[in-house]
């Protein structure tokens, strides 16, 4: 059984941003649109959105985003990516190719030196060929590749199967790449979560740590963990099926198959799983949270995040033990973690332990212990 280590990390943010006043703007043009057409019906009048309500709410401030004209277009209020022909790159191995380009730099590795690319996301472009085979290609990596994906719990789920496969000598370099490209899938007409998401991409390198090899700033991975419940919560029901329910197969609604939540529930649940997560996870490893240094949350709800470390600690926790990136970001999915870990660790000292922590659909959560070399 080896030792195993994250030896890189990469982060690509696209450069676009909107501010919550851009996006309630455009929500509220096309509510008072909607709400005149809506008159003399028996259609339940819309209600508009504000800042105030999406800060209390999430906590976002502003999101960074592939494309931001669409989404603010009160006519179209989706993000305009034209189609590529099949010999091109597609948008979200390119997108990956850029943060797995980053990570294999900051791990001091050469493509050739991976022989495993998973690709992990809550959202995968399309089913086949495999986003994973076609970074491979791109990048020049040996060996193979796959898709998989666990929602916001996607790029921790694929961490704790690359720890596996690299400590039981299946792989020698893995390659973890999560590239969300969340805004193409989100409803920006829906009050309750257009204003949640953004985009990011990230990758880890995770390798074999040789017998006696230093290999300081970098982060052992001593244990991970995942962890999965039936709920519908958080659902989309746009799928490769969802053509045949329509009775023109060739016209497909997206009425009612774009993401969506129960809030209130999802806050509830989740901060009671994740709490309960944690604290038994580290008291495997005979830890309690007030032993670890540094925790990195999954980025999509600043109060749940607060409220799932006070009922760890007892008393409230601040940014330097929980760094959040959600403020500027928005909920960025598998992605938000990876980058709290990324932009949060320098000042960390040999032998301090973290925790990374994602949750989210599945409901699934996925996590692991770290310690740092």
């Amino acid at each position: 059984m080896h030792r195993v280590i994250i030896s890189g990390i990469g982060v690509e943010i696209p450069e676009a941003k909107i501010t919550n006043e851009e996006l309630v703007a455009s929500f509220n043009a096309w509510v008072d649109t909607e709400n005149a057409r809506r008159q003399g019906t028996d259609e339940t009048p819309l209600q508009k959105s504000d800042s105030a309500f999406i800060v209390h709410a999430s906590g976002v401030q502003t999101r960074h985003v592939i494309e931001r004209e669409g989404i603010l277009d009160p006519t179209r209020m989706a993000p305009r990516i034209p189609a590529r022909p099949d010999d091109a790159l597609s948008l979200q191995a390119e997108f990956g190719v850029a943060a797995a380009s980053k990570a294999l730099d900051h791990a001091g590795l050469m493509p050739s030196d991976i022989d495993l690319v998973i690709c992990s996301a809550s959202h995968q472009q399309r089913p086949y060929p495999a986003i994973a085979i076609e970074m491979q290609e791109a990048l020049g990596t040996k060996g193979a590749g796959f898709d998989m994906g666990l929602g916001c719990s996607s790029a921790a789920a694929a961490l704790h199967i690359a720890v596996n496969l690299v400590r039981t000598g299946a792989h020698k370099r893995v390659l973890v790449v999560t590239p969300e490209i969340i805004t193409g899938h989100l409803n920006f007409r829906d009050r309750q979560t257009h204003f949640i998401f953004g985009d990011a991409s990230v990758a880890m390198v995770v390798e074999g740590l040789a017998k006696g090899e230093k290999r300081p700033g970098r982060f052992e991975v001593l244990d991970t963990r995942t962890w999965t419940q039936m709920s519908n919560n958080i659902r989309t029901n746009l799928g490769y099926h969802t053509r045949t329910a329509q009775d023109d197969p060739y016209m497909i609604s997206l009425e009612g198959n774009l993401i969506k939540q129960v809030g209130n529930k999802v806050f509830k649940e989740v901060t009671v799983a994740g709490h309960k997560f944690i604290v038994e996870f580290l008291a495997e490893h005979g830890l309690t949270p007030q032993a670890v240094r540094r925790f990195w949350l999954h980025q999509a709800n600043a109060r749940m995040n607060a409220m799932i470390l006070k009922l760890a600690f007892g008393h409230e926790v601040d940014h330097d033990r929980a760094p959040m990136v959600l403020e500027r970001l928005g909920n960025t999915a598998g992605a938000g973690a990876i980058i709290a870990l990324s932009e949060n660790h320098a000042d960390m000292k040999p032998g301090d332990f973290g925790v990374l922590c994602a949750f989210g659909a599945g409901y699934s959560i996925g996590g692991a212990l770290l310690r740092m070399l």
